[in-house]
């Protein structure tokens, strides 16, 4: 018996999930996780707290009876997550997920993609920020030189997995190199800029360092006399990335969350390491399942659980969103981007 579509108070279905494994990371992104914060004395989730695989597996298999269709792993960075293709074997084996991917820095995967895509992961997003080795450094607040980045990404394909590269977008840190990071990677993957967000409660958002995703595109196309791109029709609903296609073919992602929210269309519900159910990036809070996993709930009681908190919700922070942030928010390290 097929169970009726789950809907929230806006009528938006339940579509995505994006699972956090760790709330570590080895990169101290300034947008993310800042250093002046996430310092050597801060104190991170104890690995007893963390959801096991075997919690993962079956909140996820009760998403998916709920109708999601995608899996993301995130983290932190979830590959410091320990023996992590065991659990991307576990989540493939579900039957109606579609796709499964995972958001990474990419450091880890010349070691690790042939064994993630080996368990049945699909797809990488890899996040690089600017090929110039002192403003890449800056960002991700440790030195790390961006080819470092670009061997994680040599080595998922040559592994066999989709990529996807992410570049956040700062006004006055990253935005002169743009165009050229596009050159240079547009014929590996498509490529696909955000908007700075408020994400967080520590990266110093403000709108003068939002460099708005219509600039972005005239950027990238500042030496022709002619439109460079064509606007592509949207895969599906709640497709986050406005894509564009040049001439020959190479494909453009612009993720516009502050000039052009797309709340009305957001499927996505997320799940921190800790087991704490989110249905908003931008949320002050969300709903522990932690502790009626294990405290012996059945699947029955944790699907009423799961409904009625997604049937409830209403969030639409994006389109709500003033030139300050106004509340307190969890932290993008706990749920992912």
């Amino acid at each position: 018996m097929l169970r009726p579509m789950l809907v929230d108070q806006l009528g938006r279905p339940l579509r995505d999930l994006r699972i956090s494994v760790t709330d570590r990371c080895n990169l101290r992104c300034t947008y993310c996780m800042p250093a002046s914060v996430f310092g050597p004395d801060y104190a991170f989730v104890p690995r007893s707290d963390l959801l096991t695989f075997e919690e993962i597996e079956r909140l996820a298999r009760l998403f998916v009876s709920l109708g999601v269709r995608k899996l993301r792993l995130t983290g932190g960075e979830p590959t410091l997550r320990r023996d992590l293709s065991d659990l991307v074997a576990r989540l493939a084996r579900l039957e109606g997920v579609q796709d499964l991917a995972m958001t990474t820095n990419g450091l880890l995967l010349p070691r690790l993609a042939p064994d993630l895509k080996a368990a049945g992961l699909r797809r990488v997003t890899v996040s690089l920020d600017s090929l110039d080795p002192q403003v890449f450094g800056q960002m991700n607040g440790l030195g790390i030189h961006p080819q470092q980045v670009l061997d994680g990404i040599e080595a998922a394909l040559q592994a066999g997995l989709g990529v996807k590269i992410n570049t956040v977008v700062q006004r006055g840190v990253n935005d002169q190199g743009l165009r050229e990071l596009w050159l240079a990677l547009r014929a590996q993957a498509p490529v696909r800029f955000i908007e700075f967000m408020d994400v967080g409660n520590h990266n110093g958002w403000n709108m003068d360092s939002v460099v708005p995703s219509s600039e972005v595109l005239a950027r990238l196309g500042a030496d022709s006399e002619t439109p460079v791109f064509d606007s592509l029709v949207p895969d599906y609903r709640g497709e986050v990335a406005a894509r564009h296609r040049d001439a020959q073919g190479h494909e453009v992602g612009l993720i516009s969350s502050v000039t052009a929210p797309f709340c009305g269309d957001c499927s996505r519900a997320r799940i921190s390491a800790v087991g704490a159910l989110y249905t908003c990036l931008f949320a002050s809070s969300g709903t522990d399942l932690r502790a009626p996993l294990r405290g012996g709930a059945s699947d029955a009681e944790l699907l009423t659980l799961l409904s009625g908190v997604w049937g409830r919700r209403t969030d639409r922070y994006s389109e709500e969103r003033g030139e300050q942030t106004r509340q307190t928010k969890v932290e993008m390290s706990y749920i992912g981007g």
